[in-house]
């Protein structure tokens, strides 16, 4: 375990250290595309973030190489190679389009590609369990489409869900913790060696995910662009293969006892089934909902809009930051669940535990639509968005005393509200160039919110 913490400090380390360096190399290249309609952002934020992430998932296994007890990892098996070909190809790719905007076709083809080459070295699903069938040996030309299938699937989940400040990363970081608690249970608890190269790939990606976070937290820095949710989608798919299609059950000698003992012991073996799709069940939900909701449009699949489940958040009136924690909740509540019950099935505690919170999730997801307001005695220690609202005759006094405050103008504007929300949502939206001003209140923007002015951006 201690060395799969330092791989995972090393990783985040680079990642973070190196992401300010990315930062500037993007504003110079001019890797900051205008804002679009469908983006939430207001200022042309920098991308290329997928930089960092590469060179610390290769300082990660570069350390863990050099380690003794997961040099073997290496050694017994050729995944951690299959797995960096397999990224470098697709980081590349993502490196092209944050550049030049490569069209969907050809990023598709690049997913495929990395695919096949993992699974040319080594890194593809060579049988399945299936409840009541049990193992199941796959041909070469299943193993490899079933393999290049999940890939594309989680890259574009991951890559669909990177909407928001912080969002796909602090996801994917959830959804890899609860994997890297699955794999390193198989590999320490059963003595399944076949399970050591998954639960290094989970604790690599956490690393990559840690060490960008504080960059890209709202209001973001930079982005890690499809250079960065391509990658971290990989490497997520890439850890599920090896787990799900490399670990042979019949290892684990689970078929002892009574059959009532069989059933509850088999659940780790039938977990590999569910826990990608856990992993990645709420991007994966944004994903087939995309694709649905356009197509019954008459739209192409690929066509960007903003339908995706963190802009009707935003619509209910959440606010920003809000709407990313509420999908980090539900993230969290849906992988470590399914991690609560692989280890104890026949608990009913875990089972009445996720009903309970996912009541107070759908609570949370309603919150809006039932805003409390503080008494007027307590309004001076609440935020504005929970004060009742002044009338109209009191606030047009107000003004032609000229006795606003800037609380009460807070307080009409609040984004926090669905009414803040609605109102902003009719201000017309229109793309600022990078580098110019974005008119009268609207200061020349230079790539990010959280930094002051700088002149590195060419004017003009």
């Amino acid at each position: 375990m201690r060395e799969y913490l330092l791989t995972l400090c090393i990783t985040a380390a680079v990642t973070y250290l190196l992401t300010g360096p990315v930062r500037k190399f993007a504003i110079v290249a001019g890797a900051m595309p205008e804002i679009r309609a469908r983006d939430v952002h207001r200022e042309p934020t920098p991308r290329l973030g997928g930089i960092a992430m590469f060179f610390g998932l290769c300082a990660g296994l570069l350390v863990a190489d050099h380690l003794t007890n997961l040099n073997e990892v290496f050694e017994k098996s050729n995944e951690p190679r299959a797995l960096l070909s397999g990224a470098a190809l697709i980081w590349l790719i993502g490196v092209l389009d944050d550049k030049f905007e490569i069209d969907a076709l050809i990023k598709l083809g690049a997913q495929m590609i990395a695919a096949g080459v993992m699974v040319m070295q080594g890194l593809t699903i060579l049988w399945l369990p299936i409840p009541g069938v049990g193992t199941v040996a796959l041909t070469q030309w299943q193993g490899t489409l079933l393999t290049v299938a999940l890939v594309v699937i989680t890259i574009n989940a991951v890559n669909f869900v990177d909407g928001l400040d912080g969002l796909a990363a602090g996801m994917v970081c959830i959804a890899s913790a609860a994997f890297f608690m699955y794999a390193y249970r198989i590999w320490y608890s059963y003595g399944i060696e076949a399970a050591a190269p998954a639960t290094l790939f989970a604790a690599v990606l956490m690393g990559m995910c840690v060490g960008f976070l504080p960059h890209n937290m709202h209001p973001a820095r930079i982005f890690m662009g499809d250079s960065g949710s391509m990658l971290i989608g990989l490497v997520l798919a890439a850890g599920a293969i090896s787990v799900t299609g490399q670990v042979d059950p019949d290892v684990m000698k689970l078929f002892s006892g009574s059959e009532r003992n069989a059933v509850h012991q088999m659940v780790p073996v039938y977990i590999p089934l569910l826990m990608p799709l856990t992993i990645i069940a709420i991007p994966a939900a944004d994903l087939i909902l995309a694709i649905v909701r356009r197509t019954w449009r008459g739209q192409s699949p690929f066509a960007a809009d903003r339908g995706h489940l963190h802009h009707r958040l935003l619509e209910i009136g959440h606010s920003h930051s809000r709407a990313v924690l509420i999908m980090y909740f539900w993230s969290a509540l849906i992988a470590f669940g399914a991690l609560a019950y692989s280890v104890n099935s026949a608990s009913m505690w875990i089972v009445l535990g996720v009903v309970f919170l996912s009541a107070v999730g759908l609570v949370l997801l309603l919150l809006p639509r039932f805003t409390p307001r503080a008494p007027r005695w307590a309004e001076a220690f609440v935020p504005p968005r929970y004060r009742r609202r002044r009338a109209a005759s009191t606030l047009a006094a107000a003004e032609a005393d000229g006795a606003g405050s800037p609380e009460d103008a807070e307080d009409a504007g609040d984004t926090g509200s669905a009414e803040g929300v609605a109102a902003a949502d009719d201000e017309p939206r229109r793309p600022v160039p990078v580098g110019v001003s974005g008119g009268p209140g609207v200061p020349g923007v230079n790539g990010a919110t959280a930094l002051g002015a700088r002149s590195r951006v060419p004017r003009g």
